[in-house]
């Protein structure tokens, strides 16, 4: 039974994907539409520990609830993967129960539900509650098409071969020619049964039913995509990049990375990160250690574990005049500084916008997701990054990618066309700008 409310409360409920670098985003774009309109109510609901790395204190108008993460009591996780699944299994009832105590607590009905864009049960969730729903895609225009015709794509590449060795290219999409099977994602083809693909594939055939989907990009990111999507959309809203159009949680730079970055030449500095959540094997650790060490190329390093005992021995030693390694580094203010060449990334999405706008070309190392799809348009679409030879670092390959890179004509043309695309950010954030134009209407539909 609904609580009766005063016409005028608005309670915006927003339900995070607690794993890899989704909550963030979300949270960050919540954060700027809550500050603009103080009288609306926003809910945030994800599992305890995503809550406490997000660092969503209640605040304001902001309040943060934790939802079931479906681990029992004491379990012992045996692979990251199972805590996912786990999750999954639990959806969409730990949502809606914790989103019932709320609306009681309240007595403020949700008037909006602004989801990650995975949780195909926004759209049924929505027409319960007799309101709005927004979907946040957190990744790339290419990567979110891809799903949303997963049942093509599954009918026509069955039908090219029964070969799974095979590898065919799926250009019959609009805006992919020259990508192949290999490069998607997994789930979306092959390896179909497991909770991952399935919740993807569910979300695949239900955006279409959102109130508006907003994506984390912008319009000149890949505008022949952004009209195929456009096309299935009842409303597409970009309104990234994220690292200019939303409030930004800044940490101490403590290793004085960017104090050591004016010691050095333009575009002379090789930065190295893969996020918080992959290391590469440590064979590919070690050779990309002894490649750093050859090119005497200065280095900063952002190292996620134990360098001195899963770097060479003696790497931190010989190279301590050349490079930093650091537990944290400062990524987006690192890659907006003249100094840096090139970054060497496992070409996550936030870090391939954080290179756009810095006007850094990228060497990749993709590992899973939606990374081996971004790494095929950086090569072969944008023209702004190599990926590295045969999919994993060996000393030989990664010392030609930053001699092409760092060094070279194909180089010099990589970084022009960063810099264009950075120029493309730049307008879309301007007053009249496709980006802050498609924000403010992402406000007016969530508050209205």
């Amino acid at each position: 039974m609904k609580i009766a409310i005063p016409f005028d409360s608005k309670h915006v409920a927003i339900l995070a994907f607690p794993f890899g670098t989704h909550a963030g985003p979300l949270l960050s774009m919540v954060l700027r539409i809550a500050a603009e309109y103080p009288d609306v109510r926003f809910s945030f609901f994800s599992t305890r520990a995503s809550n406490a790395k997000t660092l969503a204190l209640n605040k304001g108008n902001i309040h943060v609830y934790n939802v079931h993460d479906g681990l029992p009591e004491g379990h012992v996780l045996r692979h990251p993967m199972e805590a996912i699944g786990k999750f999954i299994h639990v959806l969409p009832g730990n949502f809606r129960n914790a989103i019932d105590e709320v609306v009681a607590e309240t007595g403020m009905n949700i008037t909006c539900l602004i989801t990650d864009a995975f949780y195909w049960f926004g759209a049924e969730m929505a027409k319960e509650f007799d309101c709005k729903w927004v979907p946040l895609w957190t990744a790339g225009p290419h990567s979110v098409l891809v799903h949303i015709e997963t049942d093509l794509l599954r009918e026509r590449i069955s039908s090219k071969s029964n070969d799974v060795c095979d590898d065919p290219s799926i250009d019959f999409l609009t805006g992919l020619s020259g990508v192949k099977v290999s490069d998607l994602p997994e789930g979306v083809v092959r390896d179909i049964e497991n909770p991952m693909a399935t919740m993807l594939h569910r979300m695949g055939t239900t955006l279409s039913q959102a109130t508006v989907v907003a994506m984390n990009s912008f319009t000149d990111v890949h505008p022949v995509i952004a009209d195929v999507l456009k096309s299935k959309f009842k409303m597409l809203l970009n309104v990234g990049p994220f690292t200019l159009t939303t409030p930004q949680h800044h940490v101490p730079d403590e290793e004085h990375c960017l104090e050591w970055l004016k010691q050095h030449k333009k575009e002379s500095v090789i930065y190295v990160s893969f996020g918080s959540l992959i290391t590469p094997p440590p064979h590919e650790l070690f050779a990309l250690a002894e490649a750093l060490e050859e090119c005497k190329f200065p280095f900063i390093w952002a190292f996620s574990g134990n360098p001195e005992k899963q770097l060479p021995k003696g790497f931190l030693e010989r190279t301590k005049n050349q490079g930093k390694v650091v537990a944290w580094a400062p990524q987006n203010e690192i890659l907006q500084h003249s100094s840096v060449g090139v970054c060497v990334t496992h070409c996550g999405w936030n870090s391939i916008l954080e290179c756009m706008v810095g006007g850094v070309p990228m060497i990749c190392r993709p590992f899973f997701g939606d990374q081996k799809l971004n790494n095929k348009m950086l090569e072969h679409e944008w023209g702004i990054g190599v990926g590295i030879e045969n999919g994993a670092f060996t000393k030989e390959n990664v010392l030609r990618a930053l001699e092409l890179t760092m060094s070279s004509e194909k180089g010099r043309v990589m970084r022009q066309k960063v810099l264009g695309l950075r120029e493309c950010a730049l307008k879309a954030i301007e007053p009249q700008g496709s980006s802050i134009q498609d924000f403010t209407t992402l406000i007016n539909i969530v508050t209205s």
